[in-house]
């Protein structure tokens, strides 16, 4: 698009690329590309950032003296670009979330600027006993794979022990004692009908497990899978605060046509790929687990998925029977003879019946049940 032209900042004249705006480009990307000028002249050849998840309330996350050059705000993002003496800042910023960038003149005032800007930032809420921290990864437009933290409830295993069947609460009571040098198999495999406390028993797993284990939520795994690049970056991996050398576990949620029998001809290398990450090249020297909840029922997995020594563990997690669910409720009403889900129960509880619970081939609104 063309425009009279104005005089123009010291950012614009450095800028040695001619750049071709359109309708498309949005200011915030006006102030990317002038940000790397600079940089891109060899004028502030050194550049540092780094990435904040939660930004205290009321910082600006500039840093003493900075001069603001550029300011633009869309519907999901704003970004400042501001100046000072040999340096140049961009911060750009997303809910509570911001990525901070300096270039300068020497690498030591590149980190000395990032510093005053960045450090001390981080407001990192106190972190309550039932309270376990949770990654969750997603492919952002703009950013590329991201990770972000955040605190999750989670009840002990004696507390929720009580909301599944008896085969069920014996094999997952193994699992939740067990210690990294007790580990076989890379594979978790939760299935099950929806509503009957799959995610529940992960977030509780994730408590047991935090002290020697991070558990990341990929919140795409159909993307996952088919994207290459998002898939290395998530296998290389991003140790949280507590150190280096932690095991990871992965949660794949509602992975149903990934893991079916006929996955092969649907899902294309993705299969593959997932079984690489659990038992192959992709994944050696990698302290990596994977976790994958599905409705499917066990005959129409892949069978390269439930082969032996691949599953660390395999559960069905199914409806308490009759009897289980009167003792939960502790009362009959409403209880059918084949027994509840956990989602009906918790929804007999409320008071508001059966009929209150979504279809099972839907899986809506079974929410922290699932």
């Amino acid at each position: 698009m063309c425009a009279d032209r104005v005089q123009p900042s010291p950012a614009e004249e450095s800028l040695p690329i001619r750049l071709n705006m359109d309708d498309s480009d949005s200011p915030s990307d006006v102030v990317d590309a002038l940000f790397l000028g600079r940089f891109a002249s060899g004028e502030q050849p050194y550049a540092r950032s780094r990435s904040v998840d939660r930004v205290k309330s009321g910082l600006t996350l500039l840093p003493p003296g900075a001069k603001v050059l550029r300011s633009a705000r869309d519907e999901d993002r704003s970004a400042t670009l501001a100046e000072g003496d040999g340096f140049t800042l961009l911060v750009s910023r997303w809910n509570r979330g911001a990525d901070v960038t300096v270039t300068a003149t020497t690498d030591e005032l590149a980190q000395k600027v990032l510093g005053q800007s960045a450090d001390g930032a981080e407001d990192e809420p106190e972190p309550q006993p039932e309270n376990v921290s949770m990654g969750f990864w997603y492919l952002s437009p703009r950013r590329g794979p991201h990770r972000t933290t955040r605190q999750i409830s989670a009840g002990t295993w004696d507390e929720i022990r009580p909301n599944y069947t008896a085969p069920v609460a014996e094999a997952l009571d193994r699992l939740m004692k067990v210690a990294p040098e007790e580990i076989s198999g890379r594979l978790l495999l939760l299935h099950g009908p929806p509503g009957t406390g799959k995610t529940s028993a992960l977030r509780t797993l994730a408590r047991s497990w935090r002290d020697w284990c991070q558990v990341d939520c990929v919140l795409d795994p159909e993307r996952l899978f088919n994207d290459i690049g998002y898939l290395m970056d998530i296998a290389i991996g991003e140790d949280d605060a507590a150190g280096k050398g932690r095991w990871r576990l992965l949660l794949l949620e509602d992975c149903d046509e990934l893991i079916r029998g006929e996955a092969k001809h649907t899902a294309g290398q993705a299969l593959s790929r997932l079984l690489n990450l659990t038992d192959g090249l992709l994944g050696q020297g990698r302290n990596v687990l994977v976790g994958v909840t599905t409705n499917e029922d066990l005959e129409r997995m892949h069978p390269a998925v439930v082969r032996p020594g691949r599953c660390m563990a395999r559960i069905e997690v199914g409806p308490l029977n009759r009897s289980e669910a009167v003792r939960w409720l502790g009362k009959e009403d409403g209880i059918g003879r084949d027994g509840a889900t956990l989602a009906e129960l918790y929804a007999l509880r409320r008071g508001t019946g059966p009929a209150a619970v979504p279809a099972q081939d839907s899986g809506a609104d079974a929410g922290l049940y699932l």
